[in-house]
């Protein structure tokens, strides 16, 4: 079903049961959870799926080990099943993730901790030996039945300095558990989005498009692509727009009966570091450690390069988020003290990305305090307009749990019932997962007729979707694209299949080339030829379109069009020097 069919069947049929509003990844698990029911539910996304907070995550899958010195341990014990089912259900894009944490002294973090769990301070500080066992403790007996991951270990300075000779000599011990990681956070995200548009024709969603009231429960959604619209009648709306709930509220409901603002959100960045002596340094474990504040920041091998990150900094605008420099030189200045023998070059930043935390309203003045639970509130119908539900906070991790509470408020007001249970439903492509990889990537390349490496590479991006890739390539004749990876079958798949409308949808979340830091000035223009070709722009249009996609990896990203072309060169020599080596 195209943007103009969906809309013009919302003009034969406008009565909708539920309206889902905000398309990240907490909005597609609310909308995946009413579809399976059978109701007539609708999406209704802003921008792209996936591309605000939900495409800004730390690529972390965890039950959050520093919310235990808040006293959120339901939470903790909720993310912690939520991940082990991610293992399970999204095997393809979630794995596991040793995680070593670097200890400077023994007691320290004891006697904070304490005060920090009773509310008594709000000031971060060191955590030392005792205090680290404590919480990891903890986390083994959360999930000492499920056991799918070893239990954690304790390591002395000399065995930790022997294995990870870069860290900070000061170090005493380490402590190393485990925790997972998402390799493809957006591709995921679509995946949801297709497993709830499956359910059937009354499933319905929109991307770029907005909407807003038009009075007496009425609502216009208007595609902002094409400028065409229909009205609705929703009979419940679940607000699921993250940092913009308050915004959205004051889109849908008037100032009488708008509610103080619910949200309270905090910006985290990102970079990714292209630096080679790093990533062998760190042999597969990410490094969960402290910066001299007591700020917890990540470094972790991501698709070959390294993420560090992150700041938490409190934001007014969602719209105008972006890592700025002195973000950058924090989350060096962290990186220099946890590694001082490695020097990062400010062209070693390949990639950056900012996003906002959807954390609930809070006058805290540290914000690690603020609470990283999730729950709804309920704004009660008024002037004969659908009640609205507001889902407040959550993380990437409790996306399957948070959207299962919200649908189950939902079925509750409509009086409904639940009769599909997602807990152990199978995601995209970890769908019939092979327990051999390697068997079914030599057998699909046999009936597909393509190569086994090039089999590979789809499977390793796509799961066992790969196998409708597979056949989409093989209908027609392929040819290589710039990134000799991808071919112009793959990317015509994904433009035909997956709702894209702009450049970035394809190049930042269909596919990783921009933060891996694969995207060349060349890779663009290719991949923009396509999307000319598919949507029949002109070339004034195709113009803008670059331009537009331009000014977003240069503003949001740090990626220039210098980058790209240095980018260009560097693929040249690398294609010559495999010729000569073959």
């Amino acid at each position: 079903m195209n943007r103009e069919e969906t809309l013009d069947g919302l003009r034969q049929s406008p009565k909708v049961d539920v309206c889902v509003i905000g398309g990240g990844i907490n909005g597609i698990s609310v909308f995946r959870e009413l579809a399976l029911q059978g109701l007539n539910v609708l999406l209704v996304e802003k921008h792209d799926y996936c591309s605000g907070a939900s495409a800004a995550l730390s690529r972390m899958v965890h039950g959050g080990l520093r919310y235990l010195e808040n006293g959120e341990f339901k939470l903790v014990q909720e993310s912690l099943a939520e991940r082990d089912r991610l293992l399970r259900n999204a095997p393809h894009y979630v794995a596991p993730l040793p995680t070593t944490v670097p200890i400077f002294d023994m007691f320290s973090g004891l006697g904070n901790g304490l005060v920090r769990f009773l509310g008594l301070t709000r000031r971060p500080s060191r955590r030392g030996a005792l205090a680290i066992k404590a919480g990891l403790s903890i986390y083994d007996f959360l999930t000492r039945k499920r056991a799918m991951m070893p239990p954690h270990q304790f390591r002395g300075r000399r065995t930790t300095l022997a294995k990870w000779p870069v860290l900070n000599p000061q170090i005493k011990s380490s402590a190393t558990y485990y925790d997972a990681w998402v390799s493809h956070p957006e591709r995921l995200g679509f995946e949801l989005l297709e497993d709830g548009l499956s359910a059937g024709p009354e499933a319905r969603a929109l991307n770029y498009s907005d909407i807003r009231a038009a009075g007496e429960g009425r609502y216009l959604v208007r595609d902002t692509i094409t400028g065409s619209s229909a009205t609705i009648e929703p009979t419940l709306i679940i607000n699921a727009t993250g940092g913009w709930i308050d915004i959205t509220n004051g889109t849908l409901l008037t100032s009488d009966i708008r509610p103080a603002s619910l949200m309270g959100g905090t910006k985290g960045s990102h970079l990714i570091i292209d630096n080679a002596a790093l990533y062998e340094a760190l042999s597969g474990h990410m490094i969960y450690y402290e910066n001299e504040d007591g700020r917890i920041c990540i470094l972790f091998p991501y698709l070959g390069k390294v993420l560090v990150g992150s700041t938490d900094i409190r934001v007014a605008d969602p719209d105008t988020v972006r890592c700025e420099a002195d973000e950058r030189d924090y989350i060096l200045q962290s990186l220099s003290f946890v590694v001082p023998g490695i020097d990062i070059r400010p062209e070693e930043i390949s990639f950056q990305f900012s996003g906002v935390r959807p954390l609930p309203a809070s006058t805290d003045s540290f914000t690690g305090r603020i609470p990283r639970d999730h729950f709804c509130t309920v704004v009660d119908a008024a002037h004969g307009g659908p009640s609205i539900v507001c889902m407040i906070g959550g993380k990437w991790t409790t996306f399957r749990s948070f959207g299962e509470l919200a649908a189950d408020l939902a079925l509750e007001r409509l009086g409904k019932e639940r009769r599909i249970s997602t807990t152990d439903r199978a995601i995209g492509g970890g769908r019939r997962f092979p327990l051999d990889r390697a068997a079914w990537i030599a057998r699909m390349a046999a009936e597909k007729g393509i190569a086994g490496s090039r089999m590979a590479t789809l499977f390793g991006r796509y799961g066992t979707q790969a196998e409708a890739i597979a056949d989409f390539i093989a209908m027609a004749p392929d040819a290589p694209l710039p990134h000799p990876d991808y071919s112009k079958r793959e990317l015509l798949f994904l433009i035909r299949n997956e709702a894209a409308e702009h450049l970035d949808d394809l190049l930042l979340r269909r596919t990783t080339l921009a933060i891996s830091g694969n995207l060349s000035q060349q890779m663009v223009d290719a991949v923009l030829d396509l999307l000319t070709e598919h949507k029949a722009w002109t070339p004034a249009q195709r113009g803008v379109e670059r331009e537009r996609f331009l000014t977003l990896l240069r503003e949001r990203h740090g990626v220039t069009e210098k980058i790209l072309s240095e980018r260009n060169e560097q693929r040249s020599m690398e294609c010559e020097a495999t010729e000569k080596s073959g």
